[in-house]
């Protein structure tokens, strides 16, 4: 959809770009089977003023997709969890991997919750953990107003010197902790991908975490336990269509269905690129509705 088109290109010309992937059914892929998995991934990013969220299906989930998904996207910043098939985007497109930290503190609180309840014990390896990983949250909210560079100077005073703390912690319980236990995976996780998680202190304009694209994703997982499935691959794709105008124009305050109702009726009659980007959600001039 040629609309969609020039949402992309405004989204590739931003400096960060969120993403995220989850599980869709499609009962008709030709060469799978019904009930295996396959992907709906989704982009969020742009800039400031156009920013985007973007939906694209695709059977595979190999790192060819965000290959395709963000060709043309160039040294900026790609946020995402740890799942090592943005690696080679990354790569070619000279992209800086930024990592997300609440899936790091996820993986401690599951390690916190498995303890026995009822039971006093004494403070855990995770406990301390998330101890220091609050305190980065802590310093989040306390400058979530300020400008970038603002942002970059708080976190340059406050929370590098609490990342060298967790890393030096890091370093001397690490090799003290069960490697399979949930504490021991969390601590390898962290460890990992220390490199990535330390980057959003590098730049104001970055987030500690990859929650936006998590919420931006949540609409259609929402949705999948309503409706199951997807009969073919032009139904999941179809999904992707309107998910991405829908979210997208929320993003930017926009009633849906008034978007897309608006954005229906005019796109046959639109003839040159400037006729396109009109009907883009940050230039689209929408009539007051009547109370």
């Amino acid at each position: 959809m040629i609309i969609l088109m020039r949402i992309r290109k405004h989204q590739h010309s931003g400096s960060l770009i969120m993403a995220d992937e989850t599980r869709i059914q499609v009962l008709k892929e030709p060469n799978y089977s019904p009930t295996s998995d396959k992907w709906m991934w989704v982009t969020l990013g742009g800039p400031p003023d156009k920013q985007s969220v973007l939906f694209d299906y695709d059977p595979s989930r190999a790192q060819s997709v965000p290959v395709r998904l963000l060709d043309g996207f160039n040294d900026g910043y790609l946020q995402t969890d740890a799942y090592a098939g943005y690696n080679d985007v990354c790569r070619k497109n000279n992209l800086t991997q930024l990592g997300c930290w609440d899936h790091a503190r996820r993986k401690f609180i599951e390690a916190q919750k498995a303890l026995p309840r009822g039971k006093k014990i004494k403070t855990t390896k995770a406990d301390m953990a998330l101890s220091f990983i609050n305190k980065l949250y802590k310093i989040e909210r306390e400058i979530k107003d300020l400008t970038a560079n603002q942002k970059l100077t708080a976190r340059q005073e406050k929370s590098v010197p609490m990342l060298n703390k967790l890393k030096k912690w890091l370093e001397i319980n690490k090799p003290r902790t069960v490697k399979d236990s949930l504490t021991g995976v969390a601590m390898t996780y962290l460890h990992n991908q220390w490199k990535k998680l330390n980057v959003y202190c590098t730049d104001g304009r970055l987030r500690i975490s990859n929650i936006l694209a998590e919420n931006a994703i949540r609409p259609f997982a929402m949705g999948r336990r309503a409706w199951l499935f997807a009969d073919t691959p032009a139904g999941a794709n179809a999904s992707a269509v309107h998910y991405s105008l829908i979210e997208t124009a929320k993003l930017h305050g926009l009633e849906p269905y008034q978007y897309l109702n608006a954005v229906f009726k005019a796109l046959p009659y639109a003839q040159t690129v400037d006729d396109i980007e009109k009907l883009l959600p940050w230039n689209i001039d929408l009539p007051v509705e009547q109370s």
